[in-house]
């Protein structure tokens, strides 16, 4: 959380860390892959059992999950497709975990490469003031250990078992 001055303040989650990967594979993967290495089971807003997580690839794109039963949920949409170095996601679910189309914060993702097979990504959800009275409540939340955090391990695992393959 910072001051922002007259503004109010603003809320967000930033994290920076490496992946033992290039920077595209670690694009691919957190994109094309997303499914494999989100947290299904606990993270998801549909009524049925979350089968996969699916980001579309272009500027306009949706992001959401598919469950078991075919029944899709949507999550946000892309705002900024720009591989392999930055994506932007319109993230509109709500704080009581709703898809709404009029609600947006931000969650963007930097790929920087710091060699052949190592990536510094560096991860910020951001505009969390838009959840009002609930800003500092999701803050916490998408910064807890069930959060972002151990989403982004998670990614981080799999981006690397990638480059290992390769």
């Amino acid at each position: 959380m910072s001051a922002t001055g007259t503004t109010g303040v603003k809320y967000a989650f930033q994290k920076t860390f490496t992946v033992e990967a290039s920077a595209e594979r670690a694009f691919r993967v957190f994109t094309e892959r997303h499914g494999e290495w989100w947290p299904l089971a606990t993270h998801h807003i549909g009524k049925a059992p979350a089968r996969t997580a699916i980001i579309e690839p272009s500027e306009g794109g949706r992001w959401y999950e598919q469950g078991e039963d075919g029944s899709e949920c949507d999550w946000g949409r892309v705002l900024v497709w720009d591989p392999p170095s930055r994506l932007v996601l319109a993230w509109q679910l709500t704080a009581e975990w709703r898809y709404d189309p009029e609600f947006l914060t931000e969650v963007e993702v930097r790929f920087v490469s710091e060699g052949a097979r190592r990536t510094r990504v560096e991860f910020e959800h951001r505009k969390l003031e838009a959840y009002g009275a609930m800003a500092e409540k999701m803050q916490a939340g998408v910064g807890s250990a069930g959060g972002w955090p151990s989403i982004l391990d998670s990614f981080a695992a799999a981006a690397a078992a990638e480059e290992q393959k390769a």
